[in-house]
């Protein structure tokens, strides 16, 4: 069935990739962008464009309402130079705190005009990187309780937990996409690979999880077509410790291996959150994604992706 479908964050390096699997798909697209100046882009890419700001509520109503969509798929998030500057792990709450607005009241606004406008579905993109509970085995489901965070990452967790329980309220689907890499997704980690300011902390025990921008695409693209309920993690086959995937990231870029770094010293330098993530963090698992939405990702394994990516 052909569909109308809104995306909103149609120029961020996700909404790039899933705007042309859309129309593959023979779907109407309309995509939003913060800037006149991306409007181009989203033309090129085949869409109809919108300039839109994801914290006015009235902008939203508008744009949803302009579009009639059949269904509102959520990308929006502030985490690109332009947006945010360069990433700071040391000040997270700072570095994120427009893309957590986005992900609480964006949210809100999105799920509002879709309710005036009569739009049956929404889906929306929430996180399952290195974020599973800390506690038990090292890759969680989607039956595990995300963590109640403290510290630098909590405002990041409430928006997240906020975006999951109302996106689902709603009856529509909360993707958690793992550590998304792929054109303009990573460019930032490899520069810091290939100067070794990306080190190893501690054992590199954390779990974590990857998806390839193209499979993270194709995930959304069939929660779209299936009307998906619940929430999914969208990760490849592979949850890996740090220790296995960043020296094969610095292989692939040609770099050295990364420096190792105790936990006292990357808790002085990075911060809290680079610790925990690098020793402590919990990887997830796709069997529902796969099982429910059929969806199954081209790139299997961050081994594969990244050699492909960075070839």
């Amino acid at each position: 069935m052909v569909m109308r479908v809104f995306v909103a964050g149609g120029t961020g390096v996700m909404g790039r990739r899933l705007v042309p699997q859309l129309l593959a798909r023979g779907h109407q697209v309309t995509a939003t962008t913060t800037s006149a100046a991306k409007l181009g882009l989203l033309e090129q890419l085949g869409a109809e464009g919108v300039v839109m700001d994801g914290l006015d509520a009235a902008s939203v109503g508008e744009a949803v309402a302009a579009a009639r969509p059949d269904a509102v798929v959520n990308q929006m998030t502030a985490i690109s130079a332009a947006h945010a500057g360069k990433p700071d792990m040391r000040h997270f709450d700072r570095f994120f705190d427009a893309t957590n607005k986005l992900r609480s009241e964006g949210t809100d606004h999105l799920l509002a005009a879709a309710e005036a406008t009569g739009v049956p579905h929404v889906v929306a993109q929430s996180a399952g990187i290195w974020n599973g509970i800390r506690e038990g085995g090292w890759v969680k489901t989607e039956e595990d309780p995300l963590p109640q965070e403290t510290g630098k990452f909590r405002t990041a967790a409430e928006a997240i937990a906020h975006l999951e329980d109302a996106v689902v309220e709603a009856g529509g689907a909360a993707l958690r996409y793992g550590g998304l890499y792929g054109p303009g997704a990573t460019d930032d980690q490899v520069e810091l690979v290939r100067k070794r300011q990306f080190p190893l902390v501690g054992g590199g025990t954390g779990y974590m999880s990857w998806v390839h921008l193209d499979d993270a695409a194709s995930a959304t693209v069939l929660a779209v077509e299936q009307r998906a309920k619940g929430v999914f993690n969208i990760v490849d086959d592979e949850p890996a410790p740090a220790a296995e995937w960043l020296p094969h990231l610095a292989a692939c870029a040609g770099a050295k291996p990364p420096m190792r770094a105790p936990k006292w010293l990357a808790r002085l330098l990075a911060g809290e959150l680079v610790v925990t993530m690098m020793t402590e963090g919990r990887g997830f698992s796709n069997a529902k994604a796969k099982r429910e939405l059929g969806w199954e990702p081209r790139y299997p394994s961050w081994r594969q992706g990244f050699k492909e990516e960075l070839a």
